[in-house]
């Protein structure tokens, strides 16, 4: 059997894209896959702007609430466990719709894992900077506690491949050590794509910031206190370095004060709409659309000729 078509839905952060793929949802004999690595984490709500509880009744999403914030999830688990969602839903009869905005996610999915994370300046800057402050020897403690095989083959002076095996972990959720011993071939069907992007950046801006402001009155604080408190999780984990909850983590811990906590997380929450913008400009695509200004029905139109057999 044929590998199925699926669709694409992807945009940076606040473009729309939960209010778009439920819309497609009940135009379309759709089930949503989320591609995102953070609304995979239970109890990770108001942060990561998870779809509320009657929006994932009148639409179930997979994907979602899946690990604990304490658990480590990777790309390679995403395209395994997407892959078989997609079976599943052509099986039923339905439409595959992966929605969200982990790039890495889209891209790991539909060109495969055959090959590691591309260097991350910024990341490299902030593992530097880091270094800086505690030596490149306790960085070296760090990774073995990550990935135990690269550290036992890395001396504690090679800062170098140290970054970037840290890197690598941080960018893929998954140990280089495991990264080098295998790879994943691209999804063989046909991908329909959807993308929101944003011209007017500084109406997106304004949107983070609107979002941003509602997700603190809405118990924003109190949600990451409530990790924060529990003691077996810190910033080094994957979760807590979501946007956000790594800048309100460093406000409870007294680093700064609230003023400074939104401004750095609102300041990091853009710079990540900012890598999301460039990803999707490289990415060959007929349908995309701004995501300030578009008809829904023109994209209704556009699915229906594509999937006019369901």
């Amino acid at each position: 059997m044929s590998a199925p078509k699926i669709i694409f839905l992807m945009g940076a952060t606040a473009t729309g894209k939960t209010d778009l793929a439920v819309a497609l949802q009940q135009r379309f004999p759709v089930e949503i896959v989320s591609v995102d690595s953070a609304l995979i984490y239970r109890g990770m709500n108001i942060g990561t702007a998870k779809p509320d509880a009657l929006t994932l009744s009148k639409a179930p999403h997979h994907l979602i609430d899946i690990i604990d914030a304490a658990e480590h999830y990777s790309a390679w688990d995403f395209v395994e466990q997407a892959n078989r969602l997609v079976r599943e839903i052509s099986e039923r009869g339905n439409i595959p719709l992966l929605a969200g905005g982990t790039m890495l996610y889209f891209n790991a999915l539909e060109q495969g894992l055959n090959s590691l994370p591309q260097a991350d300046a910024e990341l490299r800057a902030s593992l530097d900077a880091e270094a800086s402050k505690i030596g490149w020897e306790a960085m070296h403690q760090r990774l073995a506690e990550v990935d135990p095989v690269s550290a036992a083959r890395i001396k504690p002076g090679d800062s170098q491949r140290i970054q970037r095996a840290l890197e690598v972990e941080q960018l893929s959720g998954q140990a280089l050590s495991q990264l080098q011993q295998g790879e994943t071939t691209g999804y063989a069907g046909e991908v329909f794509k959807i993308s929101l992007h944003a011209p007017d950046r500084a109406l997106l801006h304004q949107r983070i910031e609107q979002r941003f402001m509602q997700m603190l009155s809405l118990g924003f604080v109190d949600e990451v206190a409530g990790f924060h408190q529990r003691g077996d999780l810190n910033l080094n984990m994957p979760s807590m370095r979501c946007v956000g909850y790594r800048q309100v983590w460093q406000y409870l811990d007294g680093d700064f004060d609230q003023a400074q906590m939104i401004a750095k997380a609102l300041a990091a929450t853009r710079q990540l709409a900012k890598r999301q913008m460039t990803w999707l400009r490289r990415q060959p695509t007929e349908h995309a659309f701004d995501c300030l200004n578009y008809r829904k029905d023109a994209i209704f139109a556009q699915v229906d000729a594509e999937f006019s057999a369901h």
